[in-house]
């Protein structure tokens, strides 16, 4: 049987508790509800860094940012860590991007093959973060809440125009793939960047979500005063004391943000049609995954950055021929993406071993395996050291040298509202949990390690930007001379080989 294709869809900043078994009802997301029901669905996945480029090298590479070195989105990521895309190259798979993948430094490849479109943000050590400045607001690029404030309608946005043109590209490489040009099997990655704020939609969509149920946050606003301390910086990173946030706008944010989780799911809806139509669907395993979630106002709390369900859970549903669709409901990472993928290619997992953190999933997928505590991290802006976090069945812990201990129950206290770490009667359950974490980091070394490559990027920033200045930013290849018809070619030949199906 021929090697299976890859499809991977990813967005960015979806929130996983809004996929509990798919989408939430409330949600207006055909396309993405016809693909839960043909899928294996991780109810409980977290990412493995609560922030965009972080999580991306780390979903990538099935590693931890501790490892990877992509502590923040300015750092970079070194050319000589393996990624899915390397793995899968290696193993005789073509292996293309169209979309945003937040590679930060000079290759912006990381075993893609061929990248199909530029990405949406800054690929140098612009946005570094400094713990040596702690509280800093660094305003020309902190997230504050104006996104919140100036939630609603456009028909077009610099998000919109770079997703419009990340599903173009894709569904013209899925045609080009048909045409069987290229006899390898293929891995193609498309990346949109919604339903990341900020929470403005079009009209079409917005209009879905005019008497939505969910509009009201789960979990009211958190007092500044009654926040855990990382909560507090993060209020203080988003400037929260220039905005007086009322309960319209709130409703008003997440209806645009409702409102953008229909307008990707067209996208992916038009991506899945043309590969049924290009007769390559029945070969081909689908993956569904966002970064990293979205606070939406919960607990008073915006955007990501924290190790909140809202923030870190994400959906992950894996439609594999032979595979039978259910739902999962053990905590599994992005960090098994990887692996997992691997080993549906048919790579032997034991040479992945040296280079991933992850678990293959589909033991779990067949119901006979289990997976083992899912670790997260984050140091980066909002942080004044690192944040570390294991979810290890019904129990989650977060620590930093800088707070106290937090300890959730999320099968008695979902909301996490009652911080367990203080309460005699499951001091075991934070004493294990704490060896377990004692065993995985030494915190003092993480922040060193930290500070010293934001001072190092502190250094060569300013220095790259005096005088001449020479971009990162990918710049897509586009060869115009070898496009439709040109006179090196027969024309008799072009036409009947960029037919698609032939002699139907």
């Amino acid at each position: 049987m021929a090697r299976p294709n890859i499809l991977i869809l990813m967005v960015d900043q979806l929130n996983g508790t809004l996929f509990p078994d798919g989408p939430a009802d409330f949600l207006h997301a055909p396309h993405l509800k016809s693909l839960a029901e043909r899928s294996v669905r991780f109810a409980n996945t977290y990412t493995a860094s609560p922030l965009c480029a972080p999580a991306r090298a780390s979903f990538m590479s099935g590693q931890l940012p501790s490892r990877t070195r992509v502590y923040d989105n300015a750092a970079e990521f070194a050319s000589d860590i393996p990624t899915y895309a390397h793995h899968l190259r290696a193993a005789g798979y073509q292996t293309a991007l169209s979309g945003k993948m937040h590679f930060v430094g000079p290759d912006q490849l990381h075993g893609f093959e061929e990248r199909l479109t530029t990405d949406i943000y800054p690929a140098d050590f612009g946005w570094t973060p400094d713990y040596t400045k702690p509280g800093e607001r660094i305003d020309w690029w902190y997230h504050n809440l104006g996104s919140v404030t100036g939630a609603g309608v456009a028909e077009i946005t610099n998000q919109m125009e770079y997703d419009d043109e990340v599903a173009y590209h894709a569904t013209r490489k899925l045609f080009d793939l048909s045409r069987g040009q290229d006899e390898r099997p293929w891995c193609l990655t498309v990346s949109f960047t919604h339903p990341h704020d900020p929470y403005v939609a079009r009209r079409k969509f917005w209009d879905l979500y005019e008497d939505c149920p969910a509009l009201d946050p789960a979990v009211a606003p958190i007092a500044f005063d009654e926040q855990d301390p990382h909560s507090q910086r993060l209020m203080k990173a988003c400037d929260h004391e220039a905005f007086d946030i009322s309960r319209e706008q709130i409703r008003r944010a997440r209806r645009g943000y409702f409102a953008n989780i229909s307008y990707v799911d067209e996208k992916i809806g038009e991506i899945l049609d043309v590969l049924q139509r290009s007769r390559m669907a029945e070969n081909t395993i689908v993956l569904f995954v966002s970064d990293h979630g979205d606070m939406l106002g919960d607990r008073g709390l915006w955007f990501k950055m924290n190790f909140f369900e809202g923030s870190a859970r994400v959906p992950l549903m894996i439609s594999v021929p032979g595979w039978t669709p259910k739902r999962i409901d053990q905590s599994v990472s992005t960090l098994d993406v990887t692996p997992t993928l691997a080993a549906l290619a048919g790579i032997d997992i034991a040479s992945l071993k040296p280079w991933t953190e992850g678990w293959d999933l589909a033991a779990l997928a067949a119901g006979t395996g289990s997976r083992g505590p899912v670790p997260m991290e984050y140091a980066a802006e909002g942080s004044e050291a690192p944040l570390v976090c294991i979810r290890d069945g019904r129990y989650k812990l977060s620590l930093c040298e800088k707070d106290p201990p937090m300890l959730f129950d999320l099968e008695a206290d979902p909301h996490e509202l009652d911080n367990l770490a203080e309460n005699p009667a499951h001091a075991d359950v934070l004493a294990r949990l704490v060896e377990q974490a004692s065993r995985r980091w030494n915190l003092a070394d993480f922040d060193a390690a930290v500070r010293e490559s934001q001072a190092r990027r502190w250094v060569v920033y300013a220095a790259l930007r005096n005088g001449a200045y020479y971009p990162w930013d990918y710049q897509p290849l586009q060869k115009a001379s070898e496009r439709y018809m040109r006179n090196h070619m027969d024309l008799n030949v072009l036409e009947e080989s960029q037919r698609f199906p032939r002699q139907e």
